[in-house]
C-alpha cells in the first residue's frame, strides 16, 4: 500500500508543531491525543492497530494492535481524512519542548527505527511497527534502547526529540556511544550495541548508568539532549515530601 504523499510545514521554536495539508482523498495516522487543531472537512476515525495494515484484515489489525500493545502504546490509532473538496489542514502538536522531525523514509531506505514514544504522525499506508534489539546482552540490559518502534513504507513520517536534536552521518567503521535515551531514531544499517561505561567503580558511582548505546555505521542517527523519561525523572525528584507527621497535633 503506498502511502499518501502530503505537504507540511513545522511551525514554533521551543514547542513545535506541524500543520498538514491534505488533498480530497488523503490521511494522515497519528498518535491518540496529538491533534491541535484540523479544517471541518477533515473526519477523525479511531483505528484498531497501527492505522497502516491496509487491505490485511483482521488478523492484520490484530498483529498490528498487539506490536502497539509491547511499547506501551494504545492499541489504537487515529486517522484523519479529508473528506471534501479542495484543500484541508490538519495540526499535530510535539507532546513536550524539542524539535520535530521530518523524515521521507524512502531517503533512508524505506525503514526508521525510533524510541517508541517519538513517533508523532505519518502519511497514511506507512507501517508503525516493533523493533526488538536482537542481541541477548542489549534485551537484558538496554532499557530504553531494547523494544523500539519502526517506520515502514514511502512517506513521510514525523517523530519528535527533546531538548536539543543532533544528527549525525556516522561512515562505515565510526562509533558513537550515546545514553540510551537520547538517540531519537537511527536509520537500518545502522549497527546497535552495548558498551560498558568505563570502570566498575565508574558504573557504579559515575549517576550514568551501566551502559551505554554503542552505535556502528554507516547510517544516520538523531540524538536529544533531554529524553522524557530524564525530564520526568528531575521533576519527580525535585517534588518536595511531604513530612511524616503533617497534619499531627
Amino acid at each position: 500500500m503506498a502511502a499518501d504523499a502530503i505537504d507540511f510545514q513545522i511551525k514554533g521554536e521551543d514547542i513545535q508543531f506541524v500543520e498538514i495539508e491534505l488533498d480530497p482523498g488523503e490521511s494522515i495516522v497519528s498518535e491518540a491525543g496529538a491533534i491541535m487543531y484540523k479544517s471541518p472537512s477533515v473526519e477523525m476515525e479511531a483505528v484498531f492497530g497501527d492505522g497502516g495494515q491496509g487491505n490485511r484484515g483482521f488478523f492484520g489489525a490484530l498483529a498490528g494492535a498487539g506490536k502497539r500493545l509491547l511499547t506501551g502504546e494504545s492499541l489504537f490509532m487515529t486517522v484523519f481524512s479529508h473528506k471534501g473538496h479542495g484543500k484541508a489542514k490538519v495540526a499535530f502538536a510535539a507532546p513536550f519542548p524539542g524539535t520535530i522531525i521530518p523524515v521521507h523514509l524512502p531517503d533512508v531506505g524505506g525503514k526508521l527505527i525510533c524510541q517508541k514514544d517519538a513517533f508523532l504522525a505519518a502519511a497514511k499506508g506507512v507501517s508503525i511497527g516493533i523493533e526488538f534489539q536482537k542481541r541477548l546482552m542489549v534485551g537484558m540490559f538496554g532499557g530504553e534502547g531494547f523494544i523500539m518502534q519502526k517506520l515502514e513504507g514511502d512517506g513521510w513520517c514525523f517523530i519528535h526529540a527533546g531538548g536539543t536534536l543532533v544528527k549525525m552521518n556516522l561512515k562505515h567503521g565510526e562509533e558513537l556511544h550515546v545514553d540510551a535515551g537520547c538517540v531519537v531514531a537511527y536509520t537500518q544499517d545502522m549497527g546497535f550495541d552495548l558498551e560498558r561505561a568505563g570502570s566498575v567503580k565508574s558504573m557504579i558511582f559515575g549517576g550514568e548508568g551501566v551502559f551505554f548505546a554503542r552505535l556502528t555505521g554507516p547510517g544516520q542517527v538523531w540524538v536529544q539532549s533531554q529524553p522524557f523519561s530524564r525530564l520526568v525523572g528531575r521533576i519527580l525528584a525535585n517534588i518536595p515530601k511531604a513530612s511524616s507527621d503533617s497534619g499531627s497535633n
